[in-house]
């Protein structure tokens, strides 16, 4: 008994100490350091115990520029710029990847243990398609990830993504670029999914939670319509209506917020309606948080305040600039001054305090929710990957494979069998370079495959390979081309890679760039003398296959027609030149299907495929210059390929299609079922799209309208079952203030492998149907006809009143027809009780009553296409 009491009062003895740290720790934490308590307490009780500079430095950016001496952190420099007081963001552009952790690591030290509160930072990094910073893998740019119509893929970039910036230390990326773009001449279309916002939304979502579930805050970009600047100019205005604004422009960030717990979205440079998107009241607040229901902080593009004084002229001063911002809901200044003037502004009492408080909290808030406070450094992060690691490069490559969009394939030239050739001419100005795409670090082929390369290492000194460039991307010099029409002679077959070049991220470049942000084309013809190449070429006589490595759709009539084989690559990323080696040699079948439109020229422009039932002609009669026509005259309003369109090495037979109803509810969702098979004799993979027709409606509608697709892999002969659902609020209609509403009624859902090639087409009813009205008097049933004959004639017209020659004209009771002449002009007997019927394809039928009238001149309508 006395020995237990004696371990008791030890132990009472020992504990005393531990218990004593205990609550003298607690006495020393400030509650928002607590991370027991609630994110919203802890933000109330840290900008409760912040002045005013320190709360404006929570909303300003720390740039590299001030305290980096090249690879080097300068701290004399960083105490100078931060003080006693720190900054809210700081990033490292210059930095190559394997210096950041270091130099992080030392800014992040200095904002928690030299600042009075020990607030930390956010470190921010780019990473569109892979971290900018050198040394990091180089993923396939966006419009090549939309190729692959597999959110799969960006799920996986975006996690392994995240692995290099855990080890590099980053913590806020700003990325993904989520626009819709819709104008082919802007530079940045090569930064988008693709033209159709359905798309562009499922993708976002996957890049986003790739990001989250692997310990990185994503930002959303660039909010605001954006995708179709004015004249393809970047950061120009964009002109749109409401119901555009919402179903096509905000639509990705509206389906990520509702899907998400997304804390950061940066405001855009241009402007809609006239006000500029990053002091928009409308844009940030009233729909962004109000409607949208976003809880985090807004970001500005960089430059973009002091923009509002400089570029937009809604501004006189930087102070001016600030408050439009802050008061319409923009939180964060980058890369611009105008923030500075806030202080003495307040203590002036020239600006209310509450919206610097407000834009506090938001950042605070994102810094709580993601774990900042308690993981500064990353230390914790569950997902780790070094740079470039061998699983990285490995998904960059499948992004690859799955991204190139085989467009033509006449007489199944490709793929080509090397036991079979001799020699190839591989051609072209983008046959021995890299091109990644804008937003990475490199241009330099050591860092990356070219196709050459990709060749060679694949064909090894089996074949004979004569290069020759031809010409170059930015230049008229055609001085190139003969050497090239020379090794094409030498040859058996010619491989001729083309497109465009984007420059490399905050980094210099000696070469031309023709794509990329501020790389913006008034004409979408190949640029330089790069047609002209192909047209020397293919004068030779020689197989030709031309690759497009483009980071847009150029317009290439010319070579549609004469060129038997051609392939788009997009900026592939560090392993393109293996990945298209391999598809043009068949060891990979090319799966890419079009995530943009291509163009017959730039005056064919817009291309998108989901235009509205007037937006490509009316008179629906092409025309050349041998027989001129209407919409247009010497031409048509059609694409060269159309969105979703893409080839197989294999063949793909769509068996059977249907839905699980035919009629629905608000609150359904519609399943449909597609039978596919692999009719072909080698292994692909397949794209199976839904498209849905709203059959009438009160506001005009989209001719359709992507609403599922699912990518699914076949061996030969293989058969599956596809399951696809559309959730019936995918059908809604939106007001003029963007609410959303169901409006009954009959819609058709199109079943296909692209937009243009529509397999099945599968009647539903969405809403409480009416009851059926009795058919017209002019119906199907049998009509006796008693009167006397008589001689009836007339003028066919259209609602322009032109007459229209080659209507068909005939009584129903009767086989003999008449054909309108050049005036329109018709003559034939009839009963006097009977019925004519006119019809012409392209025309809606007629059919009237003779009622013993010898006269009868009647107007018809264009049919709904």
């Amino acid at each position: 008994m006395r020995r237990i009491r004696k371990h008791i009062r030890t132990l009472i003895i020992v504990s005393i100490p531990f218990f004593t740290t205990l609550i003298v720790k607690a006495q020393q934490m400030l509650p928002y350091q607590n991370p027991q308590l609630s994110v919203e307490e802890r933000v109330n009780d840290l900008l409760g115990r912040m002045t005013l500079e320190e709360k404006i430095g929570q909303i300003t950016h720390l740039h590299s520029y001030k305290v980096f001496d090249g690879q080097e952190l300068n701290p004399n420099k960083l105490e100078v710029a931060c003080g006693n007081i720190g900054y809210g963001f700081f990033e490292g552009f210059p930095l190559t990847a394997s210096h950041c952790r270091k130099n992080f690591r030392r800014i992040q030290e200095y904002l928690i243990k030299h600042t009075r509160l020990g607030i930390p930072g956010f470190s921010v990094a780019e990473s569109l398609h892979g971290v900018v910073h050198e040394g990091a893998t180089i993923y396939p740019q966006n419009i090549a990830l939309g190729s692959t119509f597999n959110p799969e893929l960006a799920y996986a970039k975006t996690k392994h993504i995240s692995g290099e910036l855990n080890t590099m230390g980053v913590k806020q990326v700003l990325s993904p670029c989520i626009d819709v773009a819709r104008e082919l001449r802007w530079g940045r279309v090569e930064e988008s999914f693709g033209e159709d916002p359905f798309l562009c939304s499922a993708m976002a979502v996957a890049e986003v939670r790739g990001y989250l579930d692997h310990g990185i805050s994503p930002m959303l970009k660039h909010y605001g319509p954006h995708g179709n600047p004015s004249g393809g100019l970047n950061l120009a205005s964009v002109d749109c209506g409401v119901r555009d604004l919402f179903d096509i422009y905000l639509k990705p960030f509206e389906t990520v917020l509702a899907q998400t717990r997304v804390m950061a979205v940066m405001s855009s440079y241009n402007a809609w309606n006239r006000v500029p998107n990053s002091a928009s009241h409308f844009m940030l607040t009233e729909i962004l948080r109000n409607k949208f229901g976003f809880r985090g902080y807004v970001y500005s593009d960089w430059g973009v305040v002091a923009m509002l004084k400089s570029f937009h002229k809604t501004a006189g001063d930087d102070f001016e600039a600030a408050r439009q911002a802050l008061e319409a809901g923009l939180d964060v200044e980058t890369s611009s001054p105008c923030f500075e003037t806030l202080a003495k502004q307040v203590k002036n009492g020239n600006f209310d305090i509450r919206y610097i408080n407000q834009a506090v909290k938001r950042v605070l808030r994102a810094k709580f929710e993601s774990g900042l406070f308690e993981d500064p450094f990353q230390e914790k992060a569950s997902y780790h990957l070094p740079l470039r690691a061998k699983e990285s490069i490995q998904l960059s490559r499948q992004i690859a494979d799955e991204s190139t969009v085989l467009l033509k394939n006449e007489g199944d030239l490709l793929p080509l069998d090397c036991t079979k050739l001799k020699s190839i001419a591989i051609i072209g100005p983008n046959a021995d370079c890299v091109q990644f795409g804008d937003y990475t670090w490199s241009k330099n082929k050591s860092d990356g495959i070219t196709p050459l390369q990709g060749i060679r290492n694949l064909l090894g000194k089996r074949v004979k390979i004569n290069y020759a460039k031809g010409c170059s991307l930015a230049s008229m010099d055609t001085t190139l081309i003969t050497e090239a029409v020379k090794a094409v002679r030498n040859s058996e077959i010619a491989l001729v890679f083309v497109g465009s070049s984007s420059t490399a991220f905050v980094r210099h470049s000696n070469e031309p760039s023709t794509s990329g942000e501020g790389i913006d084309l008034s004409d979408i013809s190949l640029t330089g003398a790069q047609e002209q190449l192909i047209r020397s070429v293919c004068a030779t006589g020689k197989p030709v296959v031309v690759v497009l490595v483009a980071g847009k759709p150029f317009a290439i009539p010319y070579i549609k027609e004469k060129v038997p084989a051609i392939l788009a690559q997009w900026y592939a990323g560090e392993q393109a030149g293996n990945s298209i080696a391999d598809i043009l040699f068949g060891k990979v079948n090319p799966s890419g299907k079009l995530p943009f439109s291509f163009p017959q020229s730039t005056g064919h422009l817009p291309a998108y495929y989901n235009y509205l039932p007037t937006d490509k002609g009316y008179y629906k009669e092409p025309g050349t210059y041998t027989f001129p026509g209407r919409d247009y005259v010497f031409s048509s309003p059609a694409p060269l390929w159309t969105f979703g369109h893409g080839l197989s090495y294999t063949r793909f037979e769509y068996v059977q299609a249907t839905t699980d109803k035919t009629s629905y509810q608000s609150h359904d969702t519609i399943r449909i079922s597609v039978k596919v098979k692999n009719s072909g004799k080698l292994a692909g993979k397949e794209v199976v799209q839904i498209y849905i027709h709203d059959v009438v409606s009160t506001v005009m509608t989209p001719v359709k309208q992507l609403k599922g697709f699912k990518k699914i892999e076949l061996q030969p002969g293989e058969e599956k079952l596809v399951q696809l659902k559309v959730p019936v609020h995918e059908l809604y209609l939106t007001s003029n203030f963007g609410d959303r509403y169901l409006e009954p009624g009959k819609f058709e859902i199109q079943v296909g492998t692209s937009s243009d090639e529509i397999y099945y087409k599968l009647p539903v009813w969405v809403g409480n149907k009416p009851i059926s009205l009795e058919e017209n008097s002019l119906s199907k049933a049998p009509v006796i006809t008693t009167g006397k004959i008589i001689r009836i004639e007339g003028i066919v017209r259209d609602v322009q009143a032109t007459p229209i020659a080659g209507v068909k004209v005939k009584t129903i009771n009767s086989e003999e027809e008449v054909m309108t002449d050049a005036k329109g002009s018709y003559s034939l007997p009839a009963h006097s009780d009977d019925i004519l019927l006119f019809s012409k394809k392209g025309y809606a039928s007629q059919k009237v009553r003779t009622s013993g009238q010898h006269k009868i001149n009647i107007q018809m309508m264009k049919e709904n296409f």
